[in-house]
């Protein structure tokens, strides 16, 4: 049994909250939450105890899950794992990138386990696609959001374009060799509204969209490899697969071709849905971190991934604050 506590009841707090009273193996001991009416209501609601202190609560559990503004983190974070304690933390990993080396540093020398909330990899069409995945050469992403002022912390690039660095970094896994972005602050004072261009050592290419001031609402991903183009529709949780194959002999009558040309043959083109499993993303990543924890195996989203897509969200942070300098 995993006794675990949650630091930061808020909307997505409480999310976690339900989801780890029904997970088994799990123990959920308790909840810290800064703010003394919410944690009132929140303990009220859920029929659990509310610490007054963070160090309180990490001191009852084995784990705790940090699910609060990014600013406090490294805070908590650091909290937990002086105590030896397991720690789940939403993304970014941490604010800045020196806080995110510190945090490595700590959690390597504990010994303990760390994953970061990039939900996407969880999401049941992705995972659907994994399969089909290799070596894609070109991929293009759209996060699109409605303004909600309660994600302007950070910027676009911290609150949603990083799930897409993330998903980007878990399939190319290759160095990244340059990047090129710009943005703009068109509601908010960070950027609002960004793309980014990111070339890996592999030749790999990954143009990246993100808005929080769209009419719509798209979360889509379309990968390019050799012979195959693979589409994610993250928010309609659908799959969809188109592969070529060279065509020898004649082709069916019901098979779709495409010439080549220059005496090059034909190829036939076959599409497929894969079958995209039912799930809950943010029940599954809990669950895959417990589960880490009790059979001491690696994490699915490791305290290094989730670095390492801070870490490039922060080198597009800063290539778009250089293109706004040279537009001033």
């Amino acid at each position: 049994m995993v006794r675990i506590g949650l630091i930061g009841a808020g909307h997505l707090g409480k999310i976690h909250l339900r989801l780890l009273k029904g997970l088994e193996g799990v123990e959920l001991i308790g909840f810290h939450d800064h703010n003394p009416e919410n944690a009132e209501a929140v303990s009220k609601e859920f029929g659990l105890t509310h610490f007054d202190t963070a160090e309180a609560l990490i001191e009852k559990v084995d784990a705790i899950d940090i699910v609060t503004p990014t600013v406090s983190h490294f805070h908590y974070a650091s909290l937990a794992i002086r105590s030896f304690k397991h720690v789940f933390i939403e993304k970014p990993v941490t604010q800045t990138v020196d806080e995110g080396k510190k945090l490595l540093s700590l959690a390597h020398e504990a010994g303990i386990k760390g994953q970061v909330g990039h939900v996407e990899r969880f999401n049941p069409a992705f995972t659907a696609a994994l399969p089909y995945l290799s070596n894609p050469m070109f991929i293009e992403t759209h996060r699109l959001a409605e303004f909600n002022p309660r994600g302007t912390d950070v910027s676009v690039i911290h609150d949603l374009m990083i799930h897409d660095i993330d998903v980007v970094l878990s399939v190319v896994r290759s160095r990244v060799k340059k990047i090129n972005a710009s943005g703009v602050a068109v509601i908010s004072d960070t950027a609002d509204i960004a793309n980014a261009r990111i070339e890996f050592e592999s030749g790999c290419i990954a143009n990246l969209t993100a808005s929080r001031i769209s009419l719509k609402k798209m979360r889509k991903s379309r990968f390019f490899q050799r012979d195959a183009y693979i589409s994610v529709d993250f928010l309609k949780k659908q799959t969809e697969v188109v592969r070529l194959k060279t065509l020898t002999g004649e082709a069916g009558p019901l098979d779709i071709t495409i010439n080549l040309g220059q005496g090059k043959g034909s190829k036939l083109i076959y599409f497929d849905q894969p079958e995209v499993k039912e799930s809950n993303a943010i029940q599954r990543e809990l669950e895959m971190f417990i589960e880490a924890i009790r059979k001491d195996k690696t994490t699915p989203v490791s305290l290094e991934e989730g670095f390492n897509a801070l870490e490039v969200a922060h080198q597009v942070m800063e290539k778009i604050q250089q293109s706004l300098k040279v537009l001033a």
